[in-house]
């Protein structure tokens, strides 16, 4: 039935790579064929003289292209921000990258109100020390 057809002719960049969507039509298509897009069901519905036709999207090859798209992109950002962290680390200069030499805190110190305790194993050398007035218990 010829009331059924339309013929419009679209120029479009083709980019090669695989993503979850076949074609991207910008907002002056869209309102050109009057078209609905459903982004959640990858259907895209246009009204026909006759009727609303649908165009529907495989979801599985969609799906199996976004997980692909999405490991891409994590893989990109991550090499991006290790990039922008070595330049930055390039900036430090170099009296802040010394590693000070300081006292150990007070919790650590050798001190002499130190105890030996078991720590209840079958190897009686397998000790632990603790502040004397902790109660091994």
């Amino acid at each position: 039935m010829a009331s059924n057809f339309y013929d419009e002719h679209i120029n479009f960049y083709v980019a090669d790579f695989n993503t979850a969507y076949h074609a991207i039509l910008g907002q002056p298509t869209l309102a050109k064929f009057t078209t609905i897009p459903h982004y959640a069901y990858l259907v895209l519905k246009m009204p026909l003289p006759v009727g609303v036709v649908a165009l529907r999207a495989n979801l599985s090859i969609t799906y199996a292209y976004e997980i692909e798209s999405l490991s891409l992109v994590e893989a990109t950002d991550l090499s991006i921000q290790m990039a922008r962290m070595v330049n930055d680390a390039k900036k430090v200069p170099a009296d802040d990258l010394k590693i000070p030499a300081l006292e150990p805190p007070h919790a650590f110190a050798k001190s002499k109100e130190m105890k030996e305790v078991g720590l209840g194993l079958d190897d009686p050398t397998k000790i632990t020390k603790i502040g004397a007035h902790l109660d091994p218990k």
